[in-house]
C-alpha cells in the first residue's frame, strides 16, 4: 500500500514552517517533504524530524530568486556559477536532513535563445548535478509542471522529463511524476505510470483542478493508488495540495494508508 508524505509547503499554512513537522506526525504522517527549507537552518530542521520520528522523502535545490519570480536556475544561460553553489547547499541540506531525492527545477523559458541552445544547457547542468550527487547517494529527480500553474516552465510533459534521463544516462536521474500537473496537461495517468514507471522515483498527487485533497475532483486516485501496489512502488506519494480548509479535518481520504513508511528511495 502507498506511504504518503505531508507536503510541508503545502500542508499545514496554519503553521510555521517548523511546527508543520510536529503537526504532520500527530496526524500519523511518517514522511515529510517541502519546497525550500532554506528559510531555516539545517540543524533546527534536523531536530524537528529526530523528534517527531519523521523521514524526509524529498526537497528541492535553490530555485534562484523565487519571490522575483524565477523557478529554477538548471536551464538560464549565465547562471552556471549560480546553479552549482545551488547544488552545494542543497548537498549541505541533504547530509544532515538525511534526504535522498532532490528535485532541481529546470527554470522558465528563455526566449532570447533556442530552446536547443537551452536545452543544451539543461543537460549539462544536470549531469554535473548528478555528478556531485551520486557520491552522497542521492537521486536527482526532474518533473514536469503544467502551463496552467507555471506559465513559462522548461518541462511540461512527463515524456520531456524521461528524455532528458535518457540522454544523459545516469542511473541516479529519474522523474518526479506529479499526478496533478499530469492529469492537466495530458491526462491517461494509468497508462503514463505503466509505461514510465521503471523511470519514476518520486510521485505526487492533488485533487484536480482545484488542487485540493486527493478525494476532491476529477481523478479517481483510489484506483491509481491501487495501481501503485501492483506495479510495486516502494516510494513516497507526496500530498503536495492545498487543503480546503483545515490539512488535519481533510484526512478522511487518508485513513487507509495513515502511519505507512516507504521503503524504497
Amino acid at each position: 500500500m502507498p506511504a504518503f508524505a505531508a507536503n510541508l509547503t503545502m500542508n499545514y499554512p496554519e503553521f510555521g514552517f517548523l511546527d508543520r513537522f510536529d503537526a504532520a506526525a500527530r496526524d500519523g504522517f511518517k514522511g515529510v517533504e517541502f519546497l525550500f527549507p532554506y528559510m531555516c537552518s539545517k540543524e533546527d530542521i534536523g531536530v524537528r524530524i529526530a523528534s517527531n520520528d519523521l523521514r524526509v522523502a524529498l526537497f528541492n535545490a535553490p530555485p534562484g530568486d523565487w519571490d522575483g519570480g524565477e523557478r529554477g536556475l538548471a536551464s538560464l544561460p549565465g547562471r552556471e556559477d549560480e546553479f552549482r553553489r545551488a547544488i552545494d547547499t542543497a548537498m549541505e541540506y541533504s547530509a544532515v536532513l538525511k534526504n535522498r531525492l532532490l528535485h532541481v527545477m529546470a527554470g522558465l523559458r528563455v526566449p532570447e535563445i533556442t530552446r536547443e541552445k537551452q536545452m543544451d544547457i539543461y543537460l549539462e547542468n544536470i549531469e554535473y548535478a548528478a555528478q556531485q550527487a551520486r557520491t552522497s547517494g542521492i537521486t536527482i529527480v526532474l518533473e514536469a509542471i503544467n502551463t496552467r500553474d507555471m506559465p513559462g516552465y522548461f518541462l511540461n510533459y512527463q515524456e520531456d522529463s524521461k528524455k532528458v534521463c535518457d540522454l544523459i544516462g545516469a542511473d541516479n536521474i529519474k522523474l518526479q511524476f506529479d499526478l496533478y500537473h499530469a492529469q492537466i496537461m495530458q491526462g491517461d495517468l494509468s497508462t503514463r505510470l505503466n509505461i514510465l514507471f521503471d523511470s519514476i522515483a518520486h510521485i505526487q498527487a492533488a485533487g484536480v483542478p482545484l488542487r485540493n485533497e486527493p478525494d476532491t475532483g476529477e481523478v479517481n486516485f483510489n484506483y491509481l493508488f491501487e495501481q501503485l501496489d501492483d506495479l510495486g512502488y516502494r516510494g513516497w506519494v507526496g500530498c503536495e495540495y492545498r487543503p480546503c480548509a483545515s490539512t488535519s479535518e481533510g484526512l478522511e481520504w487518508l485513513a487507509p494508508w495513515r502511519g505507512r513508511t516507504a521503503t524504497g528511495w
